[in-house]
């Protein structure tokens, strides 16, 4: 169960006042911590996730629309999807250490479930939802603004960063990328992968996930800012 401080922490990072808090501690409440509770049940967050995900889509729709006057539909229709894609929401919501404030269930809580891509970024969305229905679209906006349209461009980069990367080895340096697993630990059912990337015979990156294609996401990243910072140099 969240302490009554843990929630006004979260409220104060959203920038919003919440005339109705349980909506704030509905869009935390995983349905593994709700089906646990024998007597005052909470509900839990997937109809207001539901909810969140229209919300975002409009307003990084309407963003996107008025960013790039000049792009065509399938150009954003694809850089909004990278956007609000799972891993991009996990990403942006580091910004806010959200995992930390999830109620998960006992069973939940020992597989992992707090460090689940998944799980994060449909809480992300579920903000969303519980913004938009106790202040309407104003708050939700400014709290996607905030955490997910803001500082795009570096976001961008660690959304795409697998085919970036792809595109800029093959296409300036006329090489492949080629990803080592170095290492696992955890147990089976939580284990943290470890990933190296070669580019051109040089390790460019590393990076740590709980999923070998997230592991690999973050050494893509790592390699990229590399080459960023050379370039910058040259």
């Amino acid at each position: 169960m969240i302490r009554e401080d843990k929630l006004l922490e979260l409220e104060e990072k959203t920038g919003y006042k919440f005339h109705d808090k349980t909506l704030l501690k509905q869009a935390i409440t995983h349905s593994s911590f709700s089906n646990e509770q024998k007597i005052n049940k909470q509900k839990h967050y997937e109809r207001l996730e539901f909810l969140g995900d229209a919300v975002l889509e409009l307003v990084s729709s309407d963003f996107l629309f008025e960013e790039h006057p000049e792009m065509q539909e399938g150009q954003l229709t694809k850089l909004r999807a990278s956007i609000v894609c799972e891993p991009s929401l996990a990403f942006c919501a580091k910004d806010l250490n959200l995992a930390e404030y999830i109620q998960l269930g006992k069973g939940e809580e020992a597989t992992g479930g707090r460090g689940r891509d998944s799980i994060v970024s449909d809480v992300m969305e579920a903000i969303i939802g519980a913004l938009f229905l106790d202040g309407g679209m104003e708050p939700a906006k400014a709290y996607i603004h905030r955490y997910i349209l803001s500082d795009l461009e570096n976001k961008q980069l660690f959304f795409d960063s697998k085919t970036n990367l792809q595109e800029y080895a093959q296409g300036t340096l006329k090489t492949d990328v080629i990803y080592n697993l170095t290492g696992e630990s955890g147990p089976e059912h939580d284990k943290i992968f470890e990933v190296e990337v070669v580019v051109d015979n040089k390790v460019c990156g590393h990076g740590k996930g709980r999923t070998k294609k997230a592991a690999e996401q973050q050494a893509a990243y790592e390699a990229l800012l590399g080459f960023k910072k050379a370039g910058r140099k040259g």
